[in-house]
């Protein structure tokens, strides 16, 4: 915590006190009352290990009440792990393809959020305890009734004792966020530019608030279930709906057009509505058909002659509105889209399947899909070695199977100990790794002088060590998780010194073999961490970022195509390759969100010099950008383009995708091309103002679209100094 000010230093060591507080009195307890009390040692070990497993080690986000729901429904997946791992265990073969199969489930169950992915390390523990000796599945009622007793334990402690603050729901947020465009909206709806500067500066706050990064992890609605999935597009649909408005430039004139006006008011109710059902569950189904029946009414008359006496004027040869009252229409119907996807994922997200919303098109493929499907479409989508969560699974599995193998054909003592030390210290980089097992390894040594020191000078009075367990377990975990890796692992060596010397004839050479382990387990550690992916997810979120910018060049190319030559064809069956860029995306999401854990992998970026910062959420969000715009430029009917206009917007959509793929060949180059930087794109290309005369609203739909990836792009390279960009809505099956 160095050179963390005192207030945060403050509050990290009472939030840590708080959850040390409740582990140690649920730990304690189990333990006195099967080693004293009942006299059922197995039980007590049981007892006191599922509270460090589910207290200490995981790592489950959330309130104390969120935390003992998730332990609860986990509790039959205990009782799993356990029988398993007692049958598994009599035989070093079945116990180590059981450690294969059963680790590399629990670590790429990751996949389903941050509350499996917390809870992972801990339900690994559960199912290394019995996999070492004594092998005696006759004690397996004993080892159950142990863990349902700690479990249960811990369950009752975190949800009434010594609360923690609830964080914001997300909900919340994007209900806030959705109050914003409101406002904003319904001064649009007055008066042409009427947002001042703290309007805008409102919007971008409670933009911001929707990030991930800015939301706590247990907030954040990143399982794959449809209310999960409904939220995030809640709120990924919200910060669409800020930044269109916070970007629309109406016509030019002292007030909008009527019909202009007339879909910015029922957007402005329909994100009243919005909110109203994420905080209340109130449908917003009234203001979802206002806002649909305005936007129809816009988009025909948009797509059709002016009316008489329209002002501006139309163009001299009577073919439709001037450009500069097409752009606006373009515009404002994206607004509109936005607001409906927004309002019908908060009414997906409140009422399930029981919404009675009609939901676009392409938008919403999760909505009718069962759990089973859903969780499925995410294993697969992971399902490869591309996937950040399959590396780690990877990882994790083969370092543990070759502890457990390592320590069945060599009879390692205490064998259980080298695959804890394997559990805590293999990080997703080589460097972490290293660093952390270095401080481990000090902490250890110390941990184990202590102990060392303490069996002799205690020797075998049990009741001294039952007097110093409660108030060491306080100190190691309130301390470990604030001061730590060293400190961690030195405080945890005397803890099962003192457990273990309730347990068996206390002995000095305990903290030698404790020694040992760690050995044993952090080489293990190092082994796999070199060679499998020892640069954890930097390398995968470049080669992402630079497969979905390839993808999204071929589909602009394609979209722009197709709206160019007016083919229905496309309209009917799509672009080809959106399902590729999808799958782009998910892998970058998941590698960006690594990334964030992780130090800069050892040796640099590779492939040359370390490449300039970049901006990889504008990257992220270009791929949802384009997989939005494509969908929506191609719905029927599609408008047939003059040939001037037609030509424009081909030569657009090429020229936007050549940069695409510039900018991807900086980001992943060759094995033999040194790593360039990124090149500066100008956002004003040659051809975004151009007015071929008589062009439809679609062609001026599709230069914005152009025009908003161009920008993307250049906040990409822009990297940290680039102010936020537009959060489009997520598309297909992502």
């Amino acid at each position: 915590m160095r050179g963390v000010p005192g207030a945060r230093r403050a509050a990290a060591y009472a939030a840590s006190g708080r959850r040390a507080l409740r582990v140690t009195l649920v730990a304690a307890a189990g333990f006195y009352l099967f080693r004293y009390g009942l006299d059922q040692p197995v039980a007590a070990t049981y007892a006191l290990f599922t509270v460090v497993a589910v207290g200490g080690l995981s790592r489950i986000p959330g309130t104390g009440r969120q935390r003992a729901a998730m332990v609860l429904r986990l509790l039959p997946v205990c009782w799993v792990l356990v029988t398993v791992g007692t049958y598994l265990s009599v035989r070093t073969w079945s116990a180590v393809v059981g450690m294969l199969v059963i680790g590399f489930t629990l670590a790429f169950a990751a996949v389903g959020g941050p509350r499996p992915a917390g809870a992972a390390p801990g339900l690994q523990l559960l199912y290394i305890l019995p996999s070492f000796p004594p092998y005696d599945p006759g004690s397996l009622g004993e080892r159950l009734i142990g863990t349902t007793t700690g479990a249960a334990l811990f369950v009752v402690a975190e949800a009434l004792l010594f609360r923690d603050p609830a964080p914001l729901p997300y909900s919340e947020r994007a209900a806030r966020a959705a109050l914003t465009g409101e406002r904003c909206a319904a001064k649009l709806a007055g008066l042409p530019g009427a947002l001042t500067g703290t309007d805008l500066r409102a919007a971008q706050e409670a933009s911001q608030a929707l990030r991930p990064l800015n939301v706590p992890e247990a907030e954040r609605p990143a399982g794959p279930g449809l209310r999960d999935r409904a939220l995030a597009h809640t709120g990924l649909a919200a910060r669409t709906l800020l930044s269109r408005l916070a970007q629309l430039r109406l016509a030019p004139g002292p007030h909008p057009a009527a019909e202009v006006s007339a879909v910015l008011r029922a957007v402005a109710g329909l994100a009243t509505a919005t909110a109203a059902c994420l905080r209340a569950g109130t449908p917003p189904d009234p203001a979802q058909r206002e806002l649909s029946t305005a936007r129809a009414h816009l988009s025909a008359l948009s797509a059709g002659p002016p009316p008489a006496g329209a002002d501006p004027r139309p163009e001299p040869d009577g073919t439709g509105f001037p450009p500069a009252v097409l752009r606006c229409h373009a515009a404002v119907l994206e607004v509109a889209d936005a607001a409906l996807a927004m309002g019908a994922a908060a009414d997906l997200a409140v009422r399930g399947r029981h919404s009675s919303l009609e939901l676009p098109p392409g938008h919403f493929w999760y909505a009718r899909s069962r759990a089973p499907a859903l969780w499925w479409h995410r294993l697969r989508g992971h399902a490869g070695r591309r996937s950040v969560f399959f590396q780690n699974a990877v990882r994790m599995a083969l370092a543990l199977t070759a502890v457990r193998l390592v320590a069945g054909v060599d009879t390692l003592p205490h064998g259980f100990w080298a695959m804890l030390a394997t559990l805590t210290l293999t990080r997703t980089t080589l460097g972490a790794t290293w660093s952390g097992i270095r401080l481990a390894l000090v902490g250890t040594l110390a941990g184990a002088l202590v102990s060392a020191g303490t069996l002799i000078l205690v020797g075998s009075d049990t009741a001294v060590y039952a007097v110093l367990l409660p108030v060491w377990m306080l100190f190691a975990f309130t301390v470990g998780p604030v001061k730590g890796m060293g400190w961690a692992q030195g405080s945890f060596t005397v803890l099962v010194a003192l457990v273990f010397a309730q347990l068996a004839q206390p002995t000095w050479r305990l903290a030698e073999v404790r020694m040992l382990d760690v050995l044993v387990g952090s080489a293990i550690g190092v082994v796999f961490g070199v060679l499998a992916w020892p640069r954890g997810a930097h390398d995968e979120l470049r080669h992402a970022a630079a497969e979905l910018l390839r993808r999204a060049a071929e589909i602009v190319v394609a979209t722009s195509a197709s709206v160019a030559g007016g083919t229905a064809a496309a309209a009917r069956s799509g672009v080809p390759g959106h399902r590729s860029l999808q799958r782009a995306v998910i892998m970058a999401e998941s590698a960006y969100a690594q990334v964030q854990s992780e130090p800069m992998p050892l040796g640099g970026w590779g492939r040359g010099a370390e490449p300039p910062t970049v901006d990889w959420q504008t990257t992220l969000i270009a791929g949802h950008h384009t997989l939005w715009g494509s969908t929506r430029l191609l719905e029927p009917p599609l408008a047939v383009l003059s040939p001037t206009a037609a030509e424009s917007a081909r030569t657009l959509g090429d020229r936007v995708a050549g940069r695409m793929l510039l900018v991807s060949a900086a980001l992943d180059p060759g094995d033999d091309t040194p790593t360039a930087a990124l090149p500066l794109v100008d956002p004003a290309l040659a051809g975004f103002v151009a007015e071929p005369p008589g062009a439809p609203r679609r062609y001026y739909a599709t230069v914005a679209w152009l025009e908003s990836l161009l920008t993307d792009l250049t906040r990409i390279a822009q990297g940290d100094r680039a102010p936020e960009a537009a959060a489009p809505l997520p598309e297909r099956r992502h």
